[in-house]
């Protein structure tokens, strides 16, 4: 094969590949990190970092979440006389939420109702046969640092950029504690990890009972924005 030959047979191949990546690009956005997010989009390899940017666009936050269909009602602002804490993009989640009247930041509300929608609710009905009724927590915003240390960073519970979510409650009334069923022999524990893990490509961090002592009892889920490049914590 001459030059000629070998140059137009290069020529196909890279033209054959750059229309399939064209393609697949296309197709597969959330696995993309400088296409739009969209909730309705399946979940992707950059999904989390696309939520936690969220957190600089609060006006897009809420766009979005209404464009998905969610009723997630904005909170008022909280400000606090510590600059570290506080929070301007406040959204109520009520509904399935206990205690009632949760209040996270846009990106927490925006993971939550993805994290419900395409986790929770099928691994419940893989392990149990129905839904999940209650989704049990210890709130969002609390002005600490990390562990309720009095130096070191700030935790990302001072911007509500993070939940504690400690169990479920089924529709059928049987409970599904982090704390009392992480060790569970049977389907309690399976499902915790199973929404774990499915939690990962959601959140910038995500903790439980397999992290530390201190997350026996929750599990730990934040959109800590860490840039372009940012990473993830998933144990």
């Amino acid at each position: 094969m001459g030059r000629i030959g070998c140059l137009l047979l290069f020529l196909a191949v890279f033209g054959g590949l750059w229309l399939a990546g064209r393609n697949y690009l296309r197709q597969h956005p959330q696995d993309v990190p400088w296409t739009q997010l969209r909730l309705n989009d399946p979940v992707g390899r950059f999904t989390a970092q696309k939520i936690a940017a969220l957190g600089e666009t609060p006006a897009q936050c809420r766009r979005l979440l209404a464009d998905a269909g969610l009723s997630i009602a904005a909170a008022d602002p909280r400000r606090s006389s510590n600059l570290a804490c506080g929070y301007e993009d406040g959204m109520r989640l009520d509904g399935d939420f206990r205690p009632a009247g949760l209040v996270t930041s846009c990106p927490v509300a925006a993971a939550l109702a993805l994290w419900q929608e395409r986790v929770v609710q099928p691994a419940a009905r893989r392990h149990f046969g129905e839904r999940v009724a209650e989704l049990r927590h210890a709130g969002s915003f609390s002005c600490r640092r990390l562990y309720g240390r009095d130096e070191g960073r700030w935790s990302e519970h001072a911007t509500a950029d993070a939940v504690d979510v400690t169990g479920f409650r089924l529709a059928g009334g049987d409970d599904v504690s982090v704390l009392a069923d992480w060790d569970d022999p049977g389907a309690k524990a399976a499902f915790l990890r199973d929404v774990r893990d499915g939690a990962c490509p959601l959140f910038s961090t995500v903790l439980s009972p397999d992290y530390n002592d201190a997350h026996a009892d929750h599990f730990h889920l934040d959109t800590a924005n860490r840039g372009g490049g940012g990473w993830t914590l998933c144990r």
